[in-house]
């Protein structure tokens, strides 16, 4: 099996691109080597095997496609964007790098797709009132948020509404530049099924940590800034109360997932787009994120065992504007049609993460 892996010198890409070879699968290499997922480094001397290349220009690379059976995509520029600025970065590399490889891929015969999606497309979660069952409340006013009120309530009758498990069927509802760049891309794949014709698969990340993760950037996830404020000695920030719930997923677990997806693939039908959550599939709130990462920078300080004092972590009711209080991911759909289950758990992983290389 032949499959190009774009993005392949990534976070994520790197993890993906040493599970296929234990799967003995060719891998045919391309990354762009973004600065904002590569340090200066590694830019100036790439990764042996990796093709130096911008997916917007596909079709200029295209003979790197023949003989692929599938495309395993992962570039992308990621993050929640810093600001309206970084629009056309996101439109950029996401969309238009996206509809670039399909179309490259259709051109050379290529009938299987594999991309990374993400769990901001759901915008906020899953939510269900004791009284008056599932509810989609509004966005959180910031009156509301300013008096430490962060939890949804219920738009019927005011009370509070527990959080529940998503599973794919959910609506979309991108809220960042982010979000809205990888709607597109689930939207392409679709589109790219139909008329190539092949198969698509979307997988939607959960909150992915480990070893190889950027360091501390504004593109960062929570994790990496959590590590970093405790290397230099400060408890980890929690904005709102630490309550907010997610799923964070190993990223040998996500690299899993996406091998099988890619080995599926090819015996789906042919004009068919699938999304699957790829999560651990144990929420954590944010609070107990920080608190593990903690734990396991204590544990080395105390000489390798769980007696150092860990900082806890300092939650400040800070907020933001735009945030989601809760989406945590059902892991029922990958694991009953990819054969997918998350092997590590976030607590345990989490700590582990704490000394764990990053990314310079």
């Amino acid at each position: 099996m032949r499959v190009l892996l774009t993005g392949a010198a990534g976070f994520i890409g790197a993890a993906t691109a040493a599970e296929l070879g234990r799967d003995d699968v060719e891998v045919v290499a391309v990354d762009l080597l973004l600065p904002q997922a590569h340090g200066e480094a590694v830019r100036a001397a790439p990764p042996v095997g990796v093709h130096v290349l911008d997916t917007r220009c596909a079709g200029d690379w295209g003979y790197l496609l023949d003989g692929v059976d599938v495309v395993v995509h992962l570039a992308a520029m990621v993050g929640a964007g810093v600001s309206a600025a970084d629009l056309p970065l996101y439109a950029g590399h996401n969309d238009l790098g996206t509809a670039s490889v399909l179309a490259a891929a259709a051109e050379r015969g290529v009938r299987g797709f594999v991309q990374a999606s993400s769990m901001v497309v759901y915008g906020e979660g899953r939510y269900v009132c004791a009284e008056h069952g599932e509810q989609a409340p509004g966005p959180r006013s910031s009156e509301a948020l300013e008096a430490g009120e962060f939890e949804n309530s219920c738009p019927v009758c005011g009370g509070p509404l527990g959080w529940a498990l998503v599973d794919e069927a959910a609506p979309l509802d991108p809220r960042s530049s982010y979000a809205a760049s990888k709607v597109a891309q689930e939207h392409y794949a679709t589109a790219w099924a139909r008329q190539c014709p092949g198969a698509a698969i979307s997988l939607r990340y959960h909150n992915v940590y480990g070893p190889g993760m950027p360091r501390d950037t504004p593109y960062s996830g929570v994790a990496a800034m959590f590590r970093s404020s405790l290397e230099r000695g400060e408890a980890p920030v929690v904005f709102e109360d630490g309550g907010q719930v997610r799923d964070f997923v190993h990223v040998a677990d996500v690299a899993r997932a996406t091998v099988a997806a890619a080995l599926a693939v090819g015996d789906r039908p042919d004009g068919s787009h699938r999304a699957y959550n790829v999560c651990s599939g144990y929420p954590i709130a944010i609070a107990d994120v920080a608190r593990a990462v903690a734990t396991g920078s204590s544990a080395v300080a105390a000489g390798g065992t769980h007696q150092g004092a860990a900082l806890e972590p300092r939650v400040t009711g800070q907020f933001r504007i735009g945030d989601v209080r809760h989406v945590v991911a059902s892991p029922r759909r990958a694991r009953a049609e990819l054969g997918f289950t998350a092997k590590v758990r976030p607590e345990h992983g989490l700590a582990r993460f704490a000394t764990e290389p990053l990314r310079p």
